[in-house]
């Protein structure tokens, strides 16, 4: 996570160091789990931009328990740091997509360590069923537990382009339901879709950050074997450059509730598979780059927040 001047913008990193009172670090889990998207419920192609890891390329072993990954994941931060507390972070796919006793064993699992402070399930909002809501529900009762929805964008036309396979009121109804049980959410909003402008890239910003309490603003990355990588080559799009990445997430920033949690400001594309932005790949440049355009800019999350619900 990036470090800038606490006026900048609320980040992860200053939200966990005032809820558990130091460095906390995301173990990120892999819990065997499928797609509706991918599995014939709804689609078997995935989502246009998803790899065959389903976004988990640098998660833990699924052949090992789920005990064994933490411990694994601890030892390399551990190597390299002093850090004590952890958050158990489901990944790859749908983790709410398998049966509630599966899922009940493998939270249980991932939440029974005292370093574990709490646990971040990323899922998709139409596999959020009753029963599924009750564990999380009770899991909350013991330690913290965030649901990260892949949103991506708010616009109908885009969210049949990429696949996502629901319509945004879905999204709205899941939200409603975790945050009636006391679940923080999380939403993932990708910024350089296809064909989408600046401002509906924006529009989709606020959308999230009105309702959730935290928010992930991911550059779209072009990996190879996607059949976005397809398009791309064909020229039906072109990827955005640095300058104009970090011109939305400046305004972005601005546009977003005081008070939501940004979890990142870009992303991590894995580097054998990354086909574009190639500049995406140097990640301290793009964090220095951006750390030096809030500081020229002066940026101050929620100093245009337009406040529309």
């Amino acid at each position: 996570m990036l470090c800038v001047e606490k006026m900048h913008y609320y980040s992860l990193n200053e939200y966990l160091q005032q809820t558990f009172g130091e460095k906390v670090y995301k173990i990120s889990l892999d819990g065997g789990m499928t797609c509706p998207n991918r599995d014939g419920k709804i689609d078997t192609r995935g989502c246009i931009f998803c790899s065959k890891g389903g976004s988990g390329e640098f998660s833990a072993d699924r052949r090992l328990s789920v005990r064994c990954q933490i411990e694994e994941a601890k030892k390399k931060i551990q190597a390299k740091t002093d850090c004590r507390k952890f958050i158990a972070y489901f990944q790859p796919f749908t983790n709410t997509y398998a049966p509630v006793d599966y899922l009940r064993k493998i939270y249980s699992e991932a939440a029974a360590p005292d370093e574990i402070v709490a646990l971040s399930i990323a899922t998709r909002p139409d596999c959020l069923g009753e029963e599924v809501l009750e564990l999380l529900r009770n899991l909350n009762q013991i330690k913290p537990v965030w649901v990260e929805l892949g949103l991506q964008t708010i616009h109908t036309d885009s969210a049949a382009y990429i696949r996502r396979g629901y319509d945004t009121d879905v999204y709205d109804r899941a939200v409603n339901s975790l945050k009636k049980i006391g679940i923080s959410v999380i939403t993932h909003i990708i910024l350089g879709l296809p064909f989408e402008t600046k401002e509906m890239m924006l529009r989709s910003v606020v959308y999230a950050g009105e309702r959730s309490d935290g928010i992930k603003l991911q550059l779209l990355h072009v990996l190879r074997n996607t059949d976005l990588q397809k398009d791309f080559e064909a020229g039906m799009f072109a990827a955005l450059s640095m300058e104009e990445y970090i011109d939305i997430l400046c305004d972005a920033v601005e546009m977003l509730p005081p008070d939501t949690v940004i979890h990142r400001l870009t992303g991590d594309g894995d580097k054998k598979l990354l086909l574009a932005p190639m500049w995406s790949g140097d990640k301290k440049r793009v964090l220095n780059a951006i750390n030096r355009a809030f500081r020229q800019r002066n940026i101050t999350q929620g100093s245009r927040y337009p406040k529309t619900t």
